[in-house]
């Protein structure tokens, strides 16, 4: 995969993405099949837990993730992958996850990366 400034991709996507999440992966590659090349983008949640919830009774306990399609740039493909983070109580072992609802409201998304920033598990 040949890499891709991530500083420049900053103006790519909205301001109220990259205050939570940081570009940790970028380039291009290239499709098998096809013999296309897409632009894919790895995003991972920043390991700050959601307002009122203490560092000292939770603990990040990794990411899940969803790749999607995103709109075309330039004409070539888009695939981002976000990696949102999951923290789990020291004690009872209780879940959470920060709640992305305002940022798919407020952006224009591909529907289906919308529906998993709405996701709260």
């Amino acid at each position: 995969m040949s890499e891709v400034d991530t500083s420049a991709l900053q103006y790519v996507f909205p301001a109220e993405l990259l205050k939570h999440f940081t570009i940790v992966q970028s380039g291009i590659k290239t499709d098998e099949p096809t013999g296309e090349d897409y632009l894919e983008v790895v995003f991972e949640e920043q390991n700050e837990l959601p307002e009122g919830f203490s560092k000292e009774d939770y603990e990040s306990k990794g990411f899940f993730s969803k790749r999607v399609q995103d709109s075309p740039l330039r004409g070539r493909a888009v695939f981002l992958e976000l990696r949102k983070r999951r923290w789990r109580h020291k004690v009872s072992g209780e879940q959470i996850t920060r709640d992305f609802t305002f940022l798919a409201k407020g952006t224009t998304f591909t529907a289906e990366l919308a529906d998993f920033l709405k996701q709260r598990n």
